[in-house]
């Protein structure tokens, strides 16, 4: 079971929320995941990214892949602090 760290898209039709979520990499999109790790909101500005560092690095300990997008919402939030 490859397991990902991607974006799952919620929200109002051309006013998307994303969700960080870890699942298995062959469900859909906004499909089942196994645990949310954050939320992303690219409407505010500036754009608002909440993460759990933490339960990010235990699954990146595990084996799970995050995506490129995500991977550049990590370096954003690590670096604001």
């Amino acid at each position: 079971m490859a397991v990902k760290i991607r974006l799952a898209r919620h929200g109002a039709k051309k006013h998307p929320v994303y969700r960080v979520v870890v699942a298995d990499g062959r469900c859909t999109r906004d499909g089942r995941y196994i645990e949310q790790v954050g939320r992303y909101n690219p409407n505010t500005d500036p754009s608002e990214i909440t993460l759990d560092l933490e339960k990010v690095a235990d699954w990146m300990a595990k084996g799970a892949q995050p995506t490129d997008t995500v991977v550049r919402l990590i370096d954003t939030v690590k670096k604001a602090q």
